[in-house]
């Protein structure tokens, strides 16, 4: 069998995890969480990590593997609700994309309970904290 190819895209302010108003967001790190997820798909996904808090980057690495990988997991954090430019970077890959939420975005501010991203996205995992890059990997599964 042949390991998925499967890249986690966080955007803005991600980085910031595990610092960033913990009572939203934890107080674990991505870069910690990440390894528990290479963890337990040892052996089924050959799992990457890219974070920028800048736009042009994301688009770029979602260009860069939209071809080739098997899936991507994207977090993009504030740019879910402004970015077109995201959005159509989804649309022009093959690759297909799960959108993922650490919080309920619906429970939170009214300008993040639009997506963007949503309408080119496989699906969307929204408020189970870390928890849902695990579901949104699973699905490629």
């Amino acid at each position: 069998m042949t390991k998925k190819q499967i890249l986690i895209v966080n955007g803005p302010n991600l980085n910031l995890l595990g610092k960033r108003e913990p009572e939203i967001y934890g107080h674990q790190t991505f870069e910690q969480y990440f390894e528990i997820l290479r963890d337990k798909f040892e052996g089924l996904v050959d799992l990457h990590y890219f974070q920028s808090n800048h736009e042009g980057a994301l688009i770029d690495k979602i260009h860069e593997v939209g071809f080739t990988f098997d899936g991507i997991v994207l977090n993009a954090g504030g740019l879910t609700h402004t970015s077109i430019a995201l959005a159509d970077a989804i649309a022009a890959v093959k690759t297909p994309t799960v959108e993922v939420h650490i919080s309920n975005v619906h429970a939170r501010e009214e300008y993040r309970h639009h997506s963007f991203l949503s309408k080119n996205c496989i699906g969307i995992i929204i408020g189970f904290g870390l928890r849902g890059y695990d579901f949104a990997i699973q699905t490629f599964l």
